[in-house]
């Protein structure tokens, strides 16, 4: 017997649930099908929230012939395979067939290149799927021949609606009599993802052969026989380790850190999703305070992708102590966030006539550039003049913090701007 969730997957537009943001009512991959006009995309988003159903319902409901493959198990003889398919079943008026692959982030950098000659050649459109960041994992001339279209993972009432089609149309589940008393266990394991929900109430209704069902917290909790202890890279803990792990370096706690690293690291998390969230906390986190802390950060996403696993968890473990131990501050992420939270209330204010380039007679007598001192020009290299428009004058974007790099900087920019950065 086919699985749950193959046996009610959606077969059109109607029927899927989620991702209203771009199937709903005048969403772009509704007026894609709609139109029946489609082009190259990549559907990026978590596992379990209807990427490979999108797929097959565009196909079907545009009638195009539909390959797929599956990155983890295809090579780059498969892709020529299929390419060469394609072209030998297209006759004057058919239309171009759908290659659809999933895990397209797993696709070498030859394997993604092998696609981009049929893509431009209009042999067939690729649809991808990826759990993964295309901006890291998809190389770039393909991104430039795909649209990237984002899938977030399904809401309590997406869940909700899942949950009752599977109840009322499942000709299986039918012959039972179940009843939803408690959900919160179930959503929660299920962490936004449709086909975990729908593998549980499976292994659940499986486990109890006979007789009716009533679906409580404790069943669900019992019948999974796991706790919050696990690691599920795929579900709510996966954000939830994370979370602890990045707040676990704000915090100046090595050995939490390196926990939560190891907990991650045993659990089959991609190290380089680790390595990137180590960047953004070594600029967020530890900034001015020490900027050697995101080179360093850098460099270990760097070595992660020369070195490989698992000699990587000594580069990930490195820079975890490093990051944690390193005195912390957040200036510079306060102060572009109160930057921008300026832009937008006061709009798009003029460039200072002094500061805009002169490249024309026409600008120059309009009074571009005129009155600008060039900095190198005087002593400290620093010549005092106005760089914000006349709105912004007043404004104070960088609050310097209390370590002592930060103390340096503004120590001299003090003797250059005669107190205007205090500390």
């Amino acid at each position: 017997m086919k699985p749950l969730a193959e046996r009610i997957r959606p077969r059109n537009i109607d029927e899927y649930i989620g991702q209203t943001h771009l199937v709903g009512k005048d969403a772009i991959l509704r007026q894609m099908i709609e139109s029946k006009r489609v082009s190259s995309f990549i559907l990026w988003g978590p596992p379990g929230v209807g990427k490979t159903t999108l797929a097959q319902i565009i196909s079907e409901q545009l009638n195009r012939p539909f390959y797929t493959l599956s990155a983890v198990t295809s090579g780059v003889k498969d892709v020529r395979e299929v390419i060469d398919k394609a072209k030998n079943n297209r006759f004057f008026d058919n239309k171009v067939p759908i290659l659809f692959i999933d895990e397209i982030h797993r696709f070498s950098k030859s394997q993604q290149d092998s696609l981009l000659g049929a893509i431009e050649k209009g042999i067939f459109i690729l649809i991808g799927a990826t759990t993964e960041n295309p901006s890291f994992e998809i190389i770039t001339p393909l991104l430039s021949r795909c649209q990237v279209f984002v899938l977030k993972s399904l809401e309590k009432d997406d869940l909700k609606k899942l949950l009752e089609r599977a109840l009322t149309i499942d000709s299986e589940l039918k012959k039972r009599k179940i009843t939803i008393k408690e959900e919160n266990a179930l959503f929660r394991y299920s962490g936004g993802d449709a086909r975990k929900l729908l593998n549980i109430i499976e292994l659940v209704t499986n486990s109890i052969p006979d007789g009716d069902i009533e679906i409580t917290d404790d069943l669900i909790t019992e019948k999974l026989q796991q706790n919050f202890s696990d690691y599920d890279k795929n579900g709510e803990l996966h954000y939830d380790i994370i979370s602890a792990f990045i707040k676990s370096i704000r915090g100046s706690d090595p050995d939490a850190a390196i926990y939560w690293l190891a907990r991650m690291i045993a659990g089959g998390e991609d190290p380089k999703f680790i390595a990137r969230r180590l960047i953004i906390s070594a600029a967020e986190d530890i900034g001015l305070a020490n900027p050697n802390a995101l080179l360093l950060a850098n460099s270990c996403f760097e070595a992660l992708q020369k070195i490989g696993w698992p000699e990587g968890r000594i580069i990930l473990a490195e820079t975890t102590i490093y990051l944690a131990a390193s005195q912390k501050s957040n200036s510079a992420y306060l102060a572009i966030d109160k930057a921008l939270d300026f832009v937008k209330s006061s709009g798009n204010l003029p460039v200072p006539l002094s500061l805009r380039n002169a490249p024309t007679r026409l600008m120059k007598e309009l009074g571009y550039g005129e009155n600008y001192r060039y900095s190198h020009d005087y002593k400290n290299h620093f010549a005092k003049q106005d760089f914000l428009p006349n709105e912004a004058e007043s404004m104070k974007f960088w609050e310097i913090q209390g370590s002592p790099q930060e103390k340096k900087m503004g120590e001299w920019l003090n003797f250059l701007w005669e107190d205007r950065y205090k500390v």
